[in-house]
């Protein structure tokens, strides 16, 4: 369970077009937020692992499926990227995102 890439740079005020694509055979999810926002999300999917995302800045896909996601960085920072599907974390799926 990851993510490729792992790691991105960007720069302030740069769109970005997430392209997604879920290879694995069971579902996952991406999620772009700040680092605190994930983790405190994360515990919001533990006690409700269903929770479904189709919000501006998250997509859950099928295996297989695609997805994008379109989103402007407006303020530098670190932000990652993460499948908050219980277990998938800790698995490995998060990345960095480093806004420059």
């Amino acid at each position: 369970m990851l993510f490729q890439p792992d790691k991105l740079t960007v720069r302030a005020g740069e769109q970005v077009r997430f392209l997604l694509r879920n290879n694995g055979k069971i579902e996952h999810e991406f999620v772009v937020a700040t680092i605190e926002d994930n983790l405190r999300h994360l515990k919001a999917m533990e006690a409700n692992p269903d929770m479904r995302h189709e919000e501006r800045n998250a997509r859950r896909l099928q295996p297989k499926q695609t997805g994008e996601i379109l989103w402007r960085f407006t303020k530098g920072g670190t932000f990652d990227f993460s499948c908050l599907i219980p277990g998938h974390r800790e698995a490995g799926m998060f990345g960095t995102i480093l806004v420059e």
